[in-house]
């Protein structure tokens, strides 16, 4: 007997044994029960999900000599007919093919005609939106008037192409994607009665790759049991199979790409290519775990949304301490980008190279997210001093010639604290002071605000209205360096506190709750010592 494919030995045969569609199977199953089926029916849905499933087992239902609670008994001859494909009034359409005004002429010409064996006439048209122009008109009318004896099932991935016309003449079914945990219930049964042995983790990574179909769940399920038959099916090698790569690996090449490390990445890539990784499934796996990443570091409490293990989820939350949210914004741009390009692309393995380089040297781009992560990396330089002057600029002159007296020791000068007052001061010589800054710090400290703090003598608030405020507020020599510079110039000694826009407002809220709560500490003293004199 030949081999039958796992998604065609186990399609469901009742309403029952469908999983992931309750709204529309108990609708189905109540309108057989209680003799209300219509005449018309559109099931929409993503591939996989049950659509052509459901219609074949409505047209059982309706036609079943025994009904069981609105499903069909399939041990009647009507049930079996239909079940082999030799029912000569179940008629199934492929829409893709037959789409023309003539073959719906034909199907209008037949409908008339009382059926051959059963109770009614089902057509059963799959990918009906597929239909031309001409073909829908045609079956408009008959969709609209058709005979107590017929019934149509039309199924369709895409709802928005069929006319608005013939939605209003059918009850609309929504098929969604089936969840994780139920195709990888299911399928541990089907495999367990196959009497094949598959780990938990092989299991549910097959379940996750299905994209919410169970249909291609058991075949994928079916491709990996093939290649490894009669061993037992791990986790391991269910990724050699469909030619995936592990989070691990995917964790190693963000690692590269966060650091700049060109040769380690192509490096990397190299090997994955070597061991036959397909490379368009190796994109979206990359942008599968950068949207988690994203996902984990712009929101709270998506460790549950996120269907990923513990050692995976510690490696996100690792990386998201290292990434800015804008910089994974422009890593899943990319690789978005060239998904598209890999579909039709002759040289893959060069479009993935080069799109690999282009993530590590944002200087090859021109948009703003790429500009905004050089900008962060000529600031991450001159923090660490890693830029060295060409011999003869001024920049090398004023060098030369500030090192000498910085080796001189100066007398320490004392400066008056400065009062709220002083702030106009401060403000109208602010370009005076941050001019010896360089350049790139000069012109993010000349977009502050500066506000004296109500809360703490003789502090000075520099407010950052964006993200560049944050090497300023991160680099420990910066505090110091304006005190000092702000004292030359003014004569005034202040405390300076560098805060983002964002973070200003609960930084004042804190200084004023210690404040309220240094007063009552006071008044508590007081209180003992006039208590105390009283005595």
């Amino acid at each position: 007997m030949s081999y039958t494919a796992l998604y065609r030995k186990y399609r469901p045969s009742t309403f029952d044994e469908m999983i992931g569609q309750d709204a529309a199977v108990t609708t189905l199953r109540n309108q057989v029960r209680a003799g209300r089926v219509g005449h018309a029916y559109l099931l929409c849905g993503t591939r996989g999900t049950g659509k052509t499933t459901a219609a074949r087992i409505l047209a059982k239902a309706v036609n079943c000599e025994d009904p069981k609670d609105g499903n069909p008994c399939c041990a009647c001859a009507s049930c079996r007919a239909i079940a082999e494909g030799r029912a000569m009034d179940v008629i199934e359409i492929d829409g893709a093919s037959n789409n023309g005004v003539d073959n719906v002429r034909q199907i209008r010409d037949e409908v008339g005609y009382l059926p051959a064996q059963l109770r009614k006439k089902v057509y059963i048209i799959d990918e009906v939106h597929m239909l031309s122009p001409g073909a829908f008109n045609a079956l408009l009318k008959t969709l609209e008037e058709p005979p107590e004896h017929a019934l149509f099932i039309l199924a369709t991935t895409e709802a928005q192409a069929v006319p608005v016309t013939i939605l209003s003449r059918c009850q609309r079914f929504d098929f969604r994607r089936i969840p994780v945990d139920l195709i990888a219930g299911r399928l541990a049964a089907l495999l367990a009665e196959e009497k094949v042995d598959a780990e938990e983790k092989a299991v549910r990574y097959i379940a996750g790759k299905a994209d919410g179909a169970m249909r291609d769940a058991l075949s994928l399920a079916d491709q990996c049991i093939s290649f490894y038959y009669g061993e037992t099916l791990t986790y391991e090698k269910v990724l050699a199979v469909l030619g995936a790569v592990d989070a691990e690996v995917l964790s190693g090449l963000l690692r590269c790409v966060a650091g700049g490390d060109v040769s380690g990445l192509l490096a990397r890539t190299g090997r994955l290519i070597d061991e036959g990784r397909d490379l368009s499934r190796l994109v979206s796996d990359f942008v599968w775990y950068l949207r988690n990443l994203l996902l984990l570091k712009v929101s709270d409490g998506t460790e549950d949304i996120l269907d990923v293990s513990e050692e995976n989820l510690k490696l996100l939350t690792e990386e998201a301490a290292m990434i800015r949210t804008e910089t994974l914004l422009r890593y899943i741009r990319v690789l978005s980008d060239l998904s598209a390009q890999m579909r039709t692309s002759a040289e893959q393995r060069v479009t993935l190279e080069t799109a690999f380089i282009r993530l590590c040297r944002p200087q090859m781009q021109q948009d703003v997210s790429s500009l905004a992560q050089r900008i962060r990396v000529l600031e991450e330089k001159l923090e660490k001093g890693t830029f060295v002057a060409a011999a003869g600029t001024p920049a090398a002159a004023g060098a030369g010639a500030a090192a000498p007296a910085a080796a001189q020791e100066e007398p320490e000068i004392r400066y008056e604290k400065a009062v709220p007052k002083d702030l106009e001061l401060i403000a109208g010589q602010w370009q005076g002071i941050i001019a010896d800054l360089h350049p790139g710090i000069r012109t993010i400290m000349a977009r502050a605000k500066l506000k004296f703090s109500s809360e703490e003598e003789s502090t000075l608030v520099v407010v950052f209205g964006d993200f560049l405020g944050e090497r300023i507020t991160q680099n420990d020599q910066m505090k110091p360096l304006m005190e000092r510079l702000i004292a030359e110039k003014t004569g005034r000694a202040v405390n300076v506190r560098f805060l983002i826009a964002g973070d200003a407002g609960e930084e004042e809220k804190k200084l004023r709750e210690i404040r309220i709560i240094k007063e009552a500490q006071q008044a508590f003293v007081n209180m003992d010592i006039e208590t105390e004199e009283e005595e």
